[in-house]
């Protein structure tokens, strides 16, 4: 059965806002950015796309003939339905809702920040053999360490509207990428091998 792309997007929509809340619930703890992360990086992107191909190769298979159009909007609209819906809803989660939950991404996120800025440094500092070089690393070091001192990201806030607004720009430019892929790869170039048996 060929659902609709509205339709499949309301579910794309429930499944993200399933796997927000499952990460939410039983991982906001001391690992609860990076987890948000490694689920927005791998977990998110296979779930959008599986969906995608779905609702494009369902489609495929019940028509004759498929034009990139079709094929791009059948990928393309319950990607952006399920996307929009989930960044408002987890933005509005966020800033009315939970707020404690917030404070936390925005503390990790800069103490994650600061520990890849001590890697490089250490990285770095391990490899030199100049005094000179050093003491330039070395203040480079202190004057980057000052933007994460308490007073320096005191109110620093990752999840506003205009933040949600430029992570949604960068999740659109993947739903265009992948929907000009599954249009040109779906769209009919051949005859179907029935219409060869009628032949």
């Amino acid at each position: 059965m060929t659902k609709s792309p509205s339709t499949l997007g309301i579910i794309l929509f429930i499944a993200t806002m399933i796997v927000f809340f499952v990460v939410y619930y039983f991982f906001s703890g001391i690992s609860y950015f990076d987890i948000s992360l490694k689920m927005n990086a791998f977990v998110l992107p296979v779930l959008y796309a599986g969906t995608a191909f779905w609702s494009v190769k369902s489609y495929w298979n019940t028509h004759r003939t498929v034009s990139f159009r079709q094929a791009f909007k059948r990928a393309f609209v319950p990607m952006f339905i399920g996307g929009i819906l989930s960044v408002f809803s987890i933005y509005s989660f966020l800033n009315f809702v939970d707020t404690d939950a917030k404070k936390l991404l925005n503390y990790q996120y800069v103490q994650r920040q600061k520990s890849e800025l001590d890697k490089e440094y250490q990285s770095a500092r391990k490899i030199l053999k100049h005094q000179k070089d050093i003491d330039e690393l070395d203040q480079k070091y202190k004057e980057r360490a000052v933007s994460f001192s308490p007073e320096a990201v005191k109110g620093k806030d990752m999840l506003t509207a205009s933040h949600f607004s430029g992570y949604f720009a960068a999740i659109l430019i993947f739903y265009v990428v992948l929907s000009l892929f599954f249009g040109a790869f779906f769209r009919t170039k051949t005859i179907h091998p029935e219409t060869i048996n009628q032949e």
